[in-house]
C-alpha cells in the first residue's frame, strides 16, 4: 500500500513538472505580448491560493513587457493590508519557450499557454515547494469573451491536476487597479 502511495505521489509531482498541453505554444513572439492586459478568470488546484482578497495567488496581471534579454516583465497588482498595491516581477526564460522562472512566494515557474496576442492568454503560475498550480485568462480588454472563457475551461481539464475557477473576475466586485 505504501508503494502504491508513493508511486501516485511520484506520478503526480511529475506531472505537474511536465506541465504539456496540446494546446501549448511552440514558438513564443514575446514582443506580441506587450502591453496592457486583464485578468479575467482565475482558477487553482488549492481553494487556499485565491480563496480570499489577500490569498498569496490572487494576483491582477496589468501589462506585459519583454526585456532586451528575452526575459519578461510582469507588472501586478494584489491587495496587501486592505490596499491595492503594485509590484513588478521579472520572469527568466528557460531553454523551454513556453516556460520562465520567477522568484514571487518562494521559486517558481510561470508558463505561457495558448494564446491570441492581440486578444487573449492563458499563464499558469507552478509553485515549485508546494506543487501547487494557479492559473489565469488574460484578455486585451476588460469585457468577457464568452467563446475565450469557454476555451480557458477546456484548457484546465488539459492540466495534469484537478483545476477549478474560484475566481471569475468579470464577476468580482473587489478589483485591484493600480
Amino acid at each position: 500500500m505504501q508503494c502504491l502511495l508513493l508511486t501516485l505521489g511520484v506520478a503526480l509531482i511529475c506531472g505537474i513538472w511536465a506541465i504539456d498541453s496540446p494546446q501549448t505554444m511552440q514558438d513564443v513572439e514575446l514582443p506580441k505580448l506587450a502591453g496592457t492586459w486583464h485578468s479575467m478568470a482565475m482558477a487553482a488546484s488549492d481553494f487556499s491560493l485565491l480563496e480570499t482578497k489577500e490569498a498569496p495567488l490572487r494576483i491582477y496581471i496589468s501589462s506585459l513587457q519583454p526585456t532586451p534579454e528575452g526575459n519578461l516583465e510582469i507588472a501586478l497588482c494584489r491587495w496587501e493590508s486592505n490596499q491595492c498595491v503594485e509590484e513588478k516581477i521579472i520572469a527568466e526564460k528557460t531553454e523551454n519557450p513556453i516556460e520562465f522562472k520567477i522568484n514571487y512566494l518562494d521559486e517558481n515557474r510561470i508558463y505561457l499557454f495558448n494564446t491570441d496576442g492581440s486578444k487573449y492568454l492563458f499563464l499558469c503560475l507552478e509553485s515549485t515547494p508546494r506543487q501547487n498550480l494557479a492559473c489565469q485568462y488574460l484578455a486585451r480588454t476588460p469585457e468577457v469573451d464568452d467563446k475565450v472563457m469557454a476555451e480557458f475551461i477546456s484548457f484546465l481539464k488539459t492540466l495534469p491536476v484537478h483545476m477549478q475557477i474560484f475566481l471569475d473576475v468579470t464577476q468580482a466586485e473587489e478589483q485591484c487597479r493600480v
